[in-house]
């Protein structure tokens, strides 16, 4: 089981993205559709993610007991699909752990990870934001870094899904050439901790998006936040340090 899990059902349903998959399968439950059940891309359509992101947060919540998994063969030939249904009986925790908001995702985290380890040292926020990165969001380290505009900002895009998951609804633009993604992160849903603490938490972002690019592949992104740009509003300033290859195929002579 994974790290996650096995915190509980109250720390797995921390991440709002599980709980809207959850919610999404209840409300299909209640339908009472037949065949029952959606596919991880029926979801991620629903809930605006990609695929591989749903994927990995359904695999979580099968291993905790509150999804259920199974194949399901609509006649003919071809591969069965894979479709996920709210477990019997889970609902009860579902309902205790919705009041779980993203304030509490932070402090949990908070709890967790700045606590001293084997060395004895206490991370740095940037520190705790690229761990929780690390445990928790899916990837493959080992991807080639993006080397033309439009797969930058695909792997952007993907690290603003994870920005979704702690509770905001980011606006981007782009600057020298694309090279540059600039994230407007409106309404703070840690608001009044990082008005008091803006080193704190602005640091903490900046290892989440640091340390969900890395996963990613993009080891050599350069990350800037500019905090409180407007009473609730920051901005961070993503670039990628890794050249773009011409895209462009020259033209014959004539």
């Amino acid at each position: 089981m994974t790290a996650v899990a096995d915190h509980g059902t109250a720390a797995l349903l921390a991440s709002p993205v599980r709980r809207r998959l959850l919610d999404v399968l209840a409300n299909e439950a209640l339908r009472g559709a037949e065949p029952a059940g959606l596919s991880a891309a029926e979801l991620a359509l629903s809930v605006g993610l990609h695929v591989t992101t749903v994927r990995f947060h359904l695999d979580q919540l099968v291993a905790a007991g509150l999804v259920e998994a199974a194949f399901q063969r609509l006649g003919g030939a071809g591969r069965p699909r894979k479709v996920y249904t709210v477990a019997p009986g889970s609902l009860a925790d579902v309902d205790a752990a919705g009041e779980l908001d993203s304030l509490r995702l932070l402090s949990g985290l908070l709890a967790d990870a700045l606590s001293p380890g084997g060395t004895g040292r206490t991370p740095t926020p940037v520190e705790v934001g690229r761990r929780w990165a690390r445990q928790h969001v899916p990837g493959d380290a080992d991807e080639a870094p993006a080397d033309t505009p439009g797969r930058w900002l695909s792997k952007v895009g993907r690290m603003i899904d994870v920005l979704q998951q702690w509770g905001y609804t980011p606006e981007l633009t782009t600057t020298d050439g694309g090279r540059t993604a600039n994230v407007r992160l409106a309404h703070c849903p840690f608001l009044d901790l990082a008005r008091s603490n803006t080193a704190v938490v602005c640091g903490i972002h900046r290892g989440l998006i640091a340390g969900s690019l890395e996963q990613f592949g993009e080891t050599d992104a350069e990350v800037g936040l500019e905090p409180f740009v407007d009473p609730t509003t920051c901005v961070a300033h993503v670039t990628t340090r890794t050249p773009f290859r011409s895209t462009t195929t020259p033209k014959e002579p004539a």
